[in-house]
């Protein structure tokens, strides 16, 4: 493979030649027709030559430095067995460009420390932007976890993963997913069906991320049997969750009353993740402020509860959601 050079930035040259054990996982690495060494090109302004399992990578002395640990990470990852894309080319490469996370790429490459990933039945989530690797370590220390950022940001699917890895070894013995039914222009009264029928389209979300790490029928089975449990806020009243992983998602719907009730059902051997966004609220006029706001500014600093904050940049879907993410911020919307 040879290309014409990418304008690197001002600095001083280096050049760095990497060679890799295992050609039959360079096809990978490189993706079809080059195309996460070009995103490397492109997005670090290096130079990229590669012959036979040899790379050599061409640029200032802190683009190769940080092009041969993404390099590194991603050919660790396949070895693991772990897919490659695109999206993960982008986030491998903005995890090793971040200052709070200095060395924990090369580090997890070498196999010096664990690698930051949740593994379920279907498939393994590893952390795509800083912000995801700060709240899995997070949700494996605490026992609350408040995350809090814009739609997109995986907040809610990481927790389901983690909360379905820890169903199946055992850690907790059930799974209560939970979230407010706030209606959004229309009436739950207006609705057809029976009260499972209309809550369901409020709770769609929490199943398919259930469905995306356990095969459907194990999802049914956990579910008929109370392993699995997906119900809306109100129907937590008066319970204590014990020896669960509890999720509430969409959090900033709820009132400060219901968030204090919904807190106050922790019990033994149990951990909880409260997801949403501060800055999209759903309630109706007249309610004073989201229970999520009123929360994390009453427990901020609480030894035992964590608070993971996610931005624009940390939006994993398509890259447009995250640009619309940013034009929105300050709106109010």
């Amino acid at each position: 493979m040879s290309r014409k050079p990418v304008p690197a930035q001002s600095g001083e040259r280096s050049r760095v030649e990497l060679t890799f054990d295992k050609p039959q996982l360079l096809a990978q690495l490189f993706g079809q027709y080059d195309q996460h060494l070009v995103a490397l090109e492109h997005r670090l302004g290096i130079y990229i030559t590669a012959r036979g399992n040899r790379i050599g990578l061409e640029g200032t002395a802190e683009q190769v430095a940080m092009a041969r640990d993404v390099l590194n990470d991603l050919y660790a990852r396949i070895q693991r067995g772990e897919d490659v894309d695109t999206g993960l080319v982008d986030a491998s490469i903005a995890m090793a460009s971040e200052p709070v996370l200095d060395g924990i790429i090369s580090a997890e490459a070498r196999g010096d420390t664990p690698p930051i990933m949740i593994r379920t039945r279907k498939k393994t989530i590893v952390p795509r932007t800083p912000a995801q690797a700060h709240y899995m370590r997070e949700l494996t220390k605490n026992e609350m976890i408040f995350a809090l950022g814009p739609a997109g940001t995986g907040k809610t699917y990481i927790a389901v993963a983690q909360a379905v890895s820890q169903l199946i070894t055992g850690s907790v013995q059930r799974l209560i997913l939970s979230r407010p039914a706030v209606e959004a222009g229309e009436k739950l009264g207006f609705l057809p069906g029976d009260m499972k029928e209309k809550v369901d389209p409020y709770l769609r979300p929490l199943y398919d991320a259930l469905n995306d790490c356990l095969p459907a029928e194990q999802v049914e089975r956990r579910i008929s049997s109370g392993e699995i449990e997906i119900a809306p806020i109100a129907f937590m009243r008066g319970r204590t969750l014990a020896d669960a992983f509890i999720i509430l998602d969409e959090a900033q719907n709820t009132t400060p009353a219901q968030m204090k009730m919904f807190l106050t059902r922790f019990g033994e051997n149990s951990r909880m993740v409260i997801c949403g966004d501060p800055n999209q609220t759903d309630l109706p006029g007249g309610v004073a402020a989201s229970g999520v706001a009123d929360a994390t500014s009453r427990l901020e600093g609480i030894e035992g509860i964590s608070m993971c904050r996610f931005g624009a940049g940390d939006v994993v879907r398509h890259p447009i959601v995250g640009r619309i993410v940013e034009a929105y911020e300050g709106t109010g919307l």
